[in-house]
């Protein structure tokens, strides 16, 4: 069965011990978002590695990426002229959502493209891109936000489970959020090991002049 945003809310209701469906401390709707929070905290750590196919107009260096990138976390590398072994990469620039190829040529019409970008997970109701061992880490870190934001919420208040519940989860979510935070760490260092330059940076051209000694 597919991991979507109802079975990490179950996992999160089991931390929160949160179970009983007649009296949810927590609605649906809450814990959803600290998911969705969740979800793009990591994404910004661990995107998704995704591709785009992208064309060109005549006449033009600029190709518009609003679409076929959306979500996007970053453009890693930009294929053209495609179809080539091995593949060739080209200069870009990028701003907002237009992406101008850095090439001596203006394309010369309809010409495909191939976008190398990162991109934020997705978890919903049909379904999850995120690895099993972060799908854990999401209700890790949302059942903290949601133990937080409660003992916000109670602080002062009359409690029905006792004046000191609301300090039970402020310290329960600090210690849960910080080992959310101490994975996204490890996340980022892992991702910092890893070679993801996709193509050999450009190398200065040789000096076209003569150097003549003394």
């Amino acid at each position: 069965m597919p991991t979507t945003i109802a079975t990490i809310r179950a996992r999160v209701r089991q931390d929160l011990h949160d179970e009983d469906s007649s009296a949810y401390r927590w609605a649906d709707a809450v814990l959803d978002r600290h998911i969705n929070q969740t979800v793009r905290e990591l994404s910004l750590v661990a995107p998704l590695e995704a591709t785009a196919s992208l064309t060109t107009t005549g006449g033009s260096r600029e190709v518009s990426i609003a679409t076929a990138a959306a979500n996007r976390v970053a453009v890693e590398a930009v294929e053209y002229p495609t179809g080539r072994y091995p593949r060739s990469y080209a200069r870009f620039s990028l701003w907002a959502d237009t992406l101008t190829l850095l090439v001596d040529s203006l394309p010369a019409g309809t010409e495909p493209v191939t976008l190398y970008y990162t991109k934020l997970h997705t978890l919903d109701a049909n379904g999850s891109t995120l690895p099993a061992a972060q799908e854990d880490m999401v209700a890790v870190g949302a059942a903290a936000y949601a133990a937080l934001e409660w003992a916000s919420f109670a602080t002062n208040r009359v409690n029905v489970a006792g004046q000191d519940t609301w300090r039970h989860y402020l310290a329960w979510g600090q210690d849960r959020l910080a080992a959310f935070h101490q994975a996204l760490a490890g996340l980022s260092r892992q991702r910092a090991l890893k070679p993801v330059r996709l193509y050999a940076p450009a190398q200065p051209q040789p000096s076209q002049s003569t150097d003549w000694g003394p």
